[in-house]
């Protein structure tokens, strides 16, 4: 008797061969959207970063201390970011849509905000606070959030000089 030899492939090989190829697409779809993820959130968090250098940059040549009241008072002691003069003027403020180095509203960022807190810090632990005008220290605080959510945070300290 002879046999006959089969050609092509069965059905059950077929479907396990089809199968291997769902998962394999699957996990392309999966990892595709898991790095779109990862860039959207690198994304924002490279604008925060941008947003948090551009306060540091207005606040960079600005003295700690009024140049005219001295330690009189702390925080603003104007009524707009236009007259701000020293660093503590910056104390609690808050930018929605952000500013740049210039003082400028920048609208494309409207989705972000800035806040600002700066405090007196001691001379000899910067992370504890102390009263206003206690010490020559302050730590200036930068949040950035996008939609109420906190996207960084940075800090750094300040000396007055005088």
């Amino acid at each position: 008797m002879q046999t006959q030899k089969k050609h092509g492939f069965t059905l059950i090989e077929v479907l396990v061969a089809v199968a291997l190829v769902g998962v394999a697409v699957v996990a392309l779809i999966a990892s595709n959207r898991a790095f779109t993820a990862a860039n959207g959130e690198g994304l924002n968090l490279s604008t925060a970063e941008f947003l948090a250098e551009q306060l540091r940059e207005l606040t960079a040549p600005l003295p700690v201390v009024d140049p005219q009241t001295t330690t009189a008072t702390f925080g603003p002691e104007e009524a707009t970011l236009a007259g701000y003069d020293d660093l503590d003027d910056f104390d609690g403020a808050v930018f929605s849509p952000p500013i740049d180095a210039g003082c400028t509203a920048m609208g494309e960022f409207s989705a972000f905000t800035q806040r600002i807190t700066v405090e007196n810090v001691s001379g000899i632990d910067f992370t504890q606070v102390v009263g206003d005008h206690t010490t020559p220290f302050v730590r200036v605080t930068v949040d950035i959030l996008m939609n109420g959510r906190t996207i960084t945070s940075t800090r750094w300290i300040r000396a007055r000089l005088n």
